[in-house]
C-alpha cells in the first residue's frame, strides 16, 4: 500500500496538471470564440465570391478568355498538396487525422506529387513521408491573417502558371461543431465549375464595365487567394475546438485521479491511524 506522504505528493502533481490544462481550455474557449467568428462571418462571403465568378466564367466568351487558371490539363500528371496544420499539439487527434488523411493520399499518389507542409507538427513526417517536399512553413495557422498567404501564393504561381504541376490540392481541417473537426482535401487550382453553373444555370445577369476580360484576371486571383485564406480559418477554428476539448476532458480525467487519490490517502490515513492506536492501547493493557 502506498504510503500517505508519496499518496499526498501524487495528489498535488495531479491537481497541478488540472490547473495547467484548466488554464489551457479557457485559453482555447477564448481563441475559439474570436477564431469561430472570424471562419463563419468569412463563408457567406466565399461562398457568394465563389458563386459570382464561376457564373460570370460561364457568362464570357472562353474561346477569346483563355486564363490559366481555368485550365484543365493533364501535361506533367504532378500536383502540388499544401498541408495546413498546427504549430503546436495537445489539440486531440487533430495532427493524427491530417497525418491519416495525408498518407492515404501518398499511398494513391505516390509519384506524382508535391508537398508543402504548413505547421510544425506535420513536417517532419511529411518530410519522411516523401522527398518531394519544395518548401516548409513554420506560421501554422496561429492567429492567421490574410498577409500568410503571400509566400505560399508565390510558390503555387511558380509551380501552377510555370507549368510544373496540373493542380494545386490543399489539404485542411473542415470545421463543422465544437466536437467534430473533418480532414478534407479541397481543390485550389484550376478553379472548378459545379454541375449548374457548368450547364450554364445562372442566378443573375452580369453587366461588365469596362469588357468581362479585363475585369476577371484580378477577381479569379481574388477568388483563389480567399478560398486559401479561408481554408486557414477553417483550420485554425478546428484547432483551437480540438484543444479545448482535448483540455477539457484532460482537466476531467485528472479531477477523477485526484478524487481516487484523496479516497485511497484517507484509508490509508485511518488505517495508519487505527494501527498506532492499536499499538498504544496493546501497550497500555501490557503496562498495566
Amino acid at each position: 500500500m502506498a504510503t500517505v506522504i508519496s499518496l499526498k505528493r501524487r495528489m498535488k502533481a495531479a491537481q497541478n496538471v488540472s490547473k495547467t490544462t484548466k488554464a489551457m481550455q479557457m485559453i482555447s474557449a477564448s481563441k475559439l470564440k474570436k477564431a469561430q467568428y472570424a471562419a463563419l462571418s468569412t463563408r457567406p462571403y466565399v461562398q457568394e465570391l465563389d458563386l459570382m465568378t464561376k457564373n460570370i466564367i460561364n457568362a464570357i466568351d472562353k474561346i477569346s478568355f483563355n486564363h490559366p487558371y481555368l485550365k484543365s490539363r493533364k501535361t506533367t500528371g504532378k500536383t502540388l498538396l499544401i498541408i495546413l496544420a498546427p504549430d503546436k499539439g495537445l489539440c486531440g487527434g487533430l495532427v493524427s487525422n491530417l497525418l491519416r488523411e495525408q498518407i492515404a493520399y501518398h499511398k494513391k499518389n505516390p509519384d506524382n506529387s508535391f508537398y508543402i507542409p504548413i505547421g510544425k507538427k506535420i513536417e517532419g513526417y511529411v518530410a519522411r513521408l516523401s522527398k518531394d517536399v519544395i518548401a516548409t512553413f513554420r506560421f501554422g495557422v496561429t492567429n492567421p491573417t490574410f498577409d500568410v498567404i503571400a509566400p505560399i501564393m508565390k510558390i503555387i504561381d511558380e509551380y501552377y502558371l510555370g507549368g510544373k504541376v496540373d493542380g494545386v490540392k490543399v489539404l485542411f481541417t473542415d470545421f463543422r461543431s465544437f466536437f467534430s473537426q473533418i480532414p478534407t482535401i479541397a481543390t485550389l487550382l484550376p478553379i472548378e465549375l459545379p454541375v449548374e453553373v457548368a450547364k450554364g444555370k445562372q442566378s443573375c445577369f452580369y453587366v461588365f464595365e469596362p469588357e468581362a476580360s479585363e475585369i476577371l484576371p484580378d477577381l479569379l486571383r481574388h477568388h483563389v487567394e480567399m478560398t486559401f485564406y479561408h481554408f486557414f480559418l477553417e483550420s485554425f477554428v478546428s484547432e483551437q475546438a480540438g484543444r479545448m476539448i482535448a483540455m477539457q476532458n484532460a482537466t476531467t480525467n485528472a479531477n477523477d485521479i485526484i478524487e481516487d487519490l484523496r479516497l485511497e490517502y484517507n484509508k490509508t490515513r485511518q488505517a495508519k491511524i487505527t494501527s498506532e492506536l492499536l499499538d498504544i492501547t496493546g501497550a497500555a493493557i501490557a503496562a498495566a
